[in-house]
């Protein structure tokens, strides 16, 4: 990617200091409500699949909203959509923090998806467009932090204020924040003409948000109904497949210009990375939801330690983040992606060792671990992607990396949750089979109080046991998934090309 020399953006540090408040708020609010939900539940007096809208109706209204970013920002420029999400996004969490009903929770959060999705790839487009090809590196780990650190953050942060307040100061918190920013954005961002304006494609972004509307729903609710058991989802899964189908033909065959600016197929950079993105979410966000729920459900950790045990993934994050922007110009970025691919499969592996006896050591050090690991990919793999991309595309390109990291945590998400619940029936079934009277080792002495085939509370407190000791089995499982999906990324590897000579003259010299 040739870029004419830019002369020096002003207010450089306001306004990355403006953005990245926005970016790390949403990042936060993609976690941070999963502790409160008990508690919103009992508010609300909701039933476990109707408070799980709390969560389903953001990230629906997000993952839709997400692809129209570019077109919005070519149209009306990036200030403007910028400052309006921001303050879209905080006037919504206040609504959620004074919700007094299911139905305006939900409405709320449709609205905080709708103002947030546009956050994260417009502060990564605005870093990129604000400092030259040899401060990539550095904006892009800027970025990567706010982005990464904030759904790591989210749980601790939301745990102690609900412990400490109540589940409605989640959403208060974002208020000061969302009104620097949004300040910030006002003053410091200068709004830029674009000559060019788009039609905008109707058909082509009906077709993608609906596909995309309706895998969130077939992801979130398939456990919930027995997948393909159930008509909701058998109708979920064709109008998915069907939406998506017509969207692909027409992109493909559109003689106007497609909602999917076909010029970022082209790239095989952009396409490539964009892939390893999707890759990289599903342990990413796969494991920030299982960890939680294994502490508190299998290891009995309070709400708040919890938090604070998985927040220590964000200190290697840091650390890997600050050595990429030293790296990058040094070393083949691509070498750089690997190390962390690799330091993310360790992680994985290390994890598989858990077990209902460990103390806290091996969720920290693991967690740090992973997070080290991720660091090392999620910047590496912001530059090359972007890297060859024609700068008039460049926002659309942000957005669609975006979309794929939501649909990948979706998907990853998804696919552990419904695993962890099939393997844990199905080891309890494999464990309790040899649970007989006529089995020596299932009297006494081997079996000790208070566990008992004969008395009614001995049977409900062996049932209990191994249904605990089924449900480690399960997540451990679900670690080893993680794992190989990590390693399967690796051999696209070979398909990413260097940036070009300038960029990497440009990278070095910075240092």
């Amino acid at each position: 990617m040739t870029d004419e020399p830019r002369a020096p953006v002003p207010n450089r540090g306001a306004i990355t200091i403006s953005i990245m408040l926005a970016t790390f708020m949403q990042g936060v609010d993609t976690t941070i409500a999963n502790v409160a939900l008990p508690h919103m539940q009992g508010s609300f007096s909701a039933a476990q699949d109707q408070i799980a809208w709390v969560v389903t109706s953001y990230i629906v209204a997000a993952a839709i909203m997400t692809p129209l970013t570019g077109w919005l920002a070519g149209r009306f420029g990036i200030k403007w959509v910028f400052f309006i999400s921001v303050a879209g996004f905080t006037l919504a969490s206040a609504l959620c923090g004074v919700a007094t009903s299911l139905g305006q929770m939900v409405v709320y959060r449709l609205l905080q998806g709708v103002c947030g999705a546009a956050l994260v790839p417009l502060s990564q487009s605005v870093l990129l467009q604000i400092n030259p090809p040899h401060r990539h590196a550095q904006a892009m780990s800027v970025w990567g932090m706010g982005v990464i650190l904030g759904p790591i953050i989210g749980p601790a942060l939301g745990g102690w204020l609900t412990d400490q307040y109540n589940w409605r100061w989640v959403f208060f918190i974002n208020v000061p924040f969302g009104v620097l920013a949004a300040v910030g954005i006002l003053i410091f961002i200068r709004q830029t003409r674009h000559g060019r304006r788009e039609a905008f494609d109707f058909f082509g972004f009906a077709t993608l948000s609906l596909a995309i509307g309706a895998l969130q729903m077939f992801l979130d609710r398939g456990e919930l109904k027995d997948w393909f058991g159930s008509t909701e989802i058998w109708i979920e899964a064709t109008i998915a497949g069907l939406a998506f189908y017509l969207f692909v033909v027409h992109t493909a065959t559109a003689t106007d210009r497609s909602f999917l600016n076909r010029e970022l197929l082209k790239d095989a950079n952009c396409v490539v990375g964009t892939i390893l993105m999707f890759l990289v979410a599903i342990p990413l966000f796969g494991t920030m939801v299982l960890l939680p729920t294994m502490l508190q459900d299998l290891l009995n950790y309070p709400v708040l330690t919890t938090g604070l045990v998985t927040a220590p993934r964000g200190i290697g994050t840091m650390a890997a983040m600050l050595i990429v922007s030293r790296l990058v110009g040094r070393i083949d970025t691509r070498l750089i992606i690997l190390a962390g691919f690799v330091i993310a499969a360790v992680a994985q592996w290390q994890m598989t060792g858990f077990s209902l006896y460990m103390g806290m050591g091996p969720i920290i050090s693991t967690g740090v671990l992973q997070g080290f690991g991720l660091g090392f990919v999620f910047t590496p793999l912001s530059i090359v992607t972007f890297s060859t991309l024609p700068r008039h595309i460049l926002t659309q390109g942000t957005a669609i990396f975006s979309l794929t990291r939501n649909i990948g945590s979706s998907v990853g998400i998804a696919i552990v949750v419904a695993l962890l619940a099939e393997n844990t029936q199905t080891v309890h079934s494999r464990l309790v089979e040899h649970l007989r009277p006529d089995n020596p080792l299932a009297r006494m002495p081997h079996l000790a109080p208070p566990f008992s085939l004969t008395d009614p509370s001995g049977l409900a407190a062996l049932n209990a046991e191994a249904t605990r000791q089924a449900a480690m089995v399960a997540y451990i499982d679900d670690f080893k998934l993680m794992m190989i999906i990590v390693i399967f990324g690796l051999p696209l590897l070979l398909l990413l090309r260097k940036p070009p000579p300038a960029a990497r003259a440009a990278a070095a010299a910075a240092e």
